[in-house]
């Protein structure tokens, strides 16, 4: 990945073409590809890029939550938000565009495997998104994220992900705090097990979730909760259990 910190005029106009927006200012593409690590952008990297765009982001995905789910709650529309906005979505968003060809980043970078890396890829489309932003106001940032989010955002299954991550950001947006699992009982034999687990939030009774091993009773028992609070609709289409 080690590259020129200059774009080539080839490669500005395929990141052009892929954000559907002819800069102004090229400054702000350049720098939107920029890492730290490359040793002419100690100051002109796109880290602060980084945190305009995770913003514009937030605001443009909030407000096609708000529009595409009129019926749904605070809590779900959280939830939502959070998966669309996390660093997993963005870095698919990045491979999806093959971002990884225009990124400026020194030999250390380069090395960088797994969720870091990741974390590199999910930064630029931020940073692009802030480029974006500064360099043509906030309908073609708007415009780029629709593009790449919509689809997204409109799957009917995205409010249900996994049940233990979707309570732990929504307790963490709600309450500031991380919900806690106990095993309660666990009875049966060996080859058919039963256990009981209880999921915790301080201020919120606690719910039971009971399976034939102690990950997927907790699964249970945190679907149960959401569903309690009505940040999920029962997959049955009627009321939770108390």
């Amino acid at each position: 990945m080690t590259r020129s910190p200059r774009l080539t005029e080839a490669d500005r106009v395929a990141v052009e073409t892929l954000l559907g927006h002819e800069f102004r200012d090229r400054a702000h593409l350049e720098r939107a590809l920029t890492h730290a690590s490359v040793g002419q952008a100690k100051t002109a990297n796109y880290e602060r890029f980084e945190f305009l765009g995770d913003r514009v982001l937030g605001l443009c995905i909030a407000e096609l939550l708000f529009e595409l789910y009129e019926t749904a709650n605070e809590g779900e529309l959280s939830v939502r938000l959070n998966q669309l906005v996390s660093a997993g979505t963005c870095a698919e968003i990045a491979d999806e565009l093959q971002l990884y060809r225009f990124i400026r980043a020194g030999s250390d970078v380069k090395k960088l495997t797994g969720k870091r890396m990741m974390n590199v890829r999910a930064d630029v489309v931020e940073s692009l998104i802030a480029a974006l932003y500064l360099d043509g106001g906030l309908e073609p940032a708007r415009s780029f994220i629709l593009k790449n989010w919509k689809k997204r955002a409109a799957s009917a299954d995205g409010a249900r992900r996994d049940a233990k991550t979707e309570l732990q950001e929504w307790a963490h947006a709600k309450y500031a705090v991380t919900p806690s699992y106990r095993i309660e009982d666990r009875s049966g034999p060996d080859h058919d097990p039963r256990f009981t687990v209880v999921v915790e939030i301080p201020g919120l009774e606690p719910v039971t979730g009971i399976d034939r091993s102690k990950r997927a009773a907790e699964q249970v028992a945190a679907a149960r909760l959401l569903e309690r609070e009505g940040v999920w609709q029962p997959e049955d289409g009627g009321k939770a259990d108390d």
